[in-house]
C-alpha cells in the first residue's frame, strides 16, 4: 500500500472522472470528492436520472457538444477516464455499441480536451484492462507483450489504447485487472454478481482457468491518486499481487459470505458456451509501475492469507471462529481492511 507521504502533491483540479457506474469509477469519485470537496465532477448517462448529487453531470460520453459543453463550464484540469462498458456477453451481441462507448467515447474526450486553449497542461489518465490479452500463455503480461483479445470488449478495449497512446503520449495507461470495491447499483462488479447469487441461493458457475491480479479500489485511488499529480507516461500494467482464478475468487466470497457451499460450481472455459469468448490466464506483471511509485502499489486481495482458497473444496471448510458472514464480507473484501472507510487519507 501506498504511504500517504507520495500523495502530497496537490493535484490539477477541477478534476473529471468518467465511469461512474462501474466500480473503480465510482470508487475513484468518491475518493476525490472526499479529498477535494466542490472540485471533482463526474458524468453519467442522461438517462440514468436516478444516479445524482453533488458534482454529478448528466451527459453522455458519446455526445460531443455535450462533452464541450461541460469543459467549457467547468474547465478541468485533470481527467480520470475509468469509462467502458465491460459487460461481455452484450458487447459481443452488439459490438456496435460497445465501440460506440469503449472507443468513441475515448476520441471524444481526446478532442474536447485537444480544443481547450491549454490542452497540453490538462492531465489526462486512462484506464483499460487486462482482457487487451488472450491468456493463452502462463499470465505475468509485460507492457511490451503483444495484445490479443479474444473478445469484442477486449478488442475495443485494445483500440482505446491504441488512440490514446497516439493522441496524448503524456498519458498514463492503467491497465487494471478486476477492481475490488462497492458499486452503484450493487451489481457491477464481480463480488457484486457472485454475492447476487448466492444470497438468492442461486447456484453460481464459475472457470477453473480464467486467471486475473484483482484488486482492492482502495489502493487503487492511492495509485491515480499519485499518478494525476506526476509526469509518468505510457503503458502500466496495475494488476495486484495475488493470481487468482475466478472460481477461487468465488469461493473466497462464498466462505467469507458465509453462503451455502454448495451453491458453487466450476467448469473449464471449453465447457462453457461460445458466447462470450473468455480469456484464459491474464495476469500482468505491474514491477514497471511499482519501480515508477518507488514502492509497492498494492495489498494482496483478499488481505489475509487464511482468506486464500488451498484446494477446490475449501469454501466447505468453515472455521468456528470464523463462520462467514455478510458483514465479514463487506469488511474484508470490499474494503482493504488496514485502511479506513473509503480508503480515505489525511491530506
Amino acid at each position: 500500500m501506498l504511504s500517504s507521504d507520495l500523495l502530497k502533491t496537490e493535484l490539477p483540479m477541477p478534476l473529471l472522472v468518467t465511469g461512474l457506474t462501474g466500480v473503480g469509477g465510482f470508487n475513484a469519485f468518491e475518493y476525490f470528492q472526499r479529498l477535494y470537496p466542490g472540485q471533482v465532477f463526474s458524468i453519467r448517462q442522461a438517462s440514468n436520472w436516478p444516479l445524482n448529487g453533488p458534482g454529478i453531470l448528466p451527459c453522455n460520453a458519446e455526445d460531443y457538444e455535450g462533452l464541450r459543453r461541460i469543459f467549457s463550464e467547468h474547465r478541468f484540469r485533470s481527467v480520470l477516464n475509468c469509462a467502458g462498458n465491460c459487460a461481455l456477453k452484450s458487447c459481443e451481441l452488439d459490438p456496435d455499441m460497445a465501440y460506440r462507448i469503449n472507443l468513441t467515447g475515448v476520441r471524444n474526450l481526446l478532442n474536447v480536451i485537444a480544443e481547450q486553449p491549454d490542452s497540453k497542461t490538462i492531465r489526462l489518465i486512462h484506464v483499460s484492462i487486462d482482457l487487451v490479452f488472450s491468456g493463452r500463455g502462463q499470465g505475468g503480461y509485460l507492457e511490451s507483450d503483444l495484445k490479443d483479445p479474444v473478445t469484442i470488449y477486449g478488442k475495443s478495449m485494445a483500440a482505446a489504447e491504441h488512440i490514446v497512446t497516439l493522441e496524448r503520449p503524456d498519458a498514463p495507461i492503467m491497465r487494471i485487472s478486476l477492481p475490488m470495491g462497492i458499486s452503484y447499483s450493487g451489481h457491477a462488479g464481480a463480488i457484486d454478481w457472485i454475492q447476487s447469487r448466492f444470497k438468492a441461493n442461486k447456484p453460481a458457475t464459475l472457470y477453473y482457468d480464467e486467471v486475473r491480479t484483482p484488486t482492492y479500489t482502495d489502493c487503487l485511488n492511492r495509485v491515480y491518486h499519485h499518478m494525476l499529480g506526476s509526469r509518468a507516461a505510457g503503458l502500466f500494467n496495475t494488476g495486484g499481487t495475488r493470481r487468482l482464478s475466478l472460481y477461487q475468487i468465488a469461493q473466497i466470497v462464498n466462505r467469507v459470505g458465509g453462503y451455502d457451499p454448495d451453491l458453487l460450481k466450476g467448469c473449464y472455459r471449453v465447457e462453457a458456451g461460445p458466447i462470450p469468448p473468455r480469456a484464459g490466464n491474464v495476469t500482468m506483471d505491474s514491477k514497471k509501475l511499482a519501480a515508477e511509485l518507488g514502492a509497492a502499489p498494492f495489498d494482496p486481495w483478499p488481505l489475509h492469507e487464511h482468506h486464500v482458497p488451498t484446494h477446490r473444496r475449501w469454501h466447505y471448510e468453515r472455521p468456528k471462529d470464523e463462520p462467514g458472514s455478510e458483514e465479514l464480507l463487506a469488511a474484508v473484501l470490499y474494503r482493504n481492511p488496514l485502511m479506513n472507510t473509503m480508503g480515505s487519507i489525511t491530506k
